[in-house]
């Protein structure tokens, strides 16, 4: 089992930073980030420590019995417009950023709708064009990309999709880490 991703989502639930569970903890903020990361595991006593700071402990911890949401519907969803851009986005999952990834629903209006160009990040992106066509920028490239086709990014590059179509186009988004 991956205990640090759990660790990191229950420390920003509590809405400590590493700095403030390590001064409580008495561990070194290196340690905790490498454990959240699941470079190093921590020793039971270690373990049993940094979930009494969070207001839990072991048992809880490890119950197999996720109370976390699912299954989300239109009413938790969040959504931006940007006239400007041309581009509407809606984030599917609430918190997203708390996860690994982060999926988002772009919308964009014919004749020039984009998103971005965003500049080089960490990470990686996934899309999956629902309607119309886009053109992916990807660094100094331009490819086009139809209904029904997906691209796989490296976000290291410079990048972003534009809408140089006649209809709108829709496309499913997903960021890893998450970047909107």
């Amino acid at each position: 089992m991956e205990i640090g991703g759990k660790l990191r989502r229950l420390r920003q639930t509590c809405g400590l930073t590493l700095e403030e569970l390590a001064d409580r903890t008495e561990l070194t903020k290196g340690f905790l980030s490498q454990v959240e990361r699941d470079l190093t595991s921590p020793s039971l006593a270690t373990l049993t420590d940094i979930l009494t700071c969070l207001g839990t402990d072991l048992k809880e911890f490890f119950n197999d019995a996720d109370d976390t949401d699912s299954v989300y519907t239109a009413a938790d969803t969040f959504e931006k417009e940007d006239a400007e851009a041309g581009s509407h986005i809606r984030w599917l999952v609430p918190d997203c950023q708390t996860y690994g990834m982060e999926p988002i629903l772009v919308t964009l209006r014919p004749d020039g709708g984009r998103l971005g160009p965003e500049e080089p990040h960490d990470g990686e992106e996934f899309g999956y064009v629902l309607s119309g066509t886009v053109v992916l920028l990807l660094g100094d490239s331009r490819q086009k990309v139809r209904r029904g086709e997906s691209f796989y990014i490296d976000s290291s590059y410079r990048h972003g999709v534009v809408n140089e179509g006649k209809s709108q186009a829709q496309i499913l988004w997903v960021s890893c880490p998450p970047s909107f």
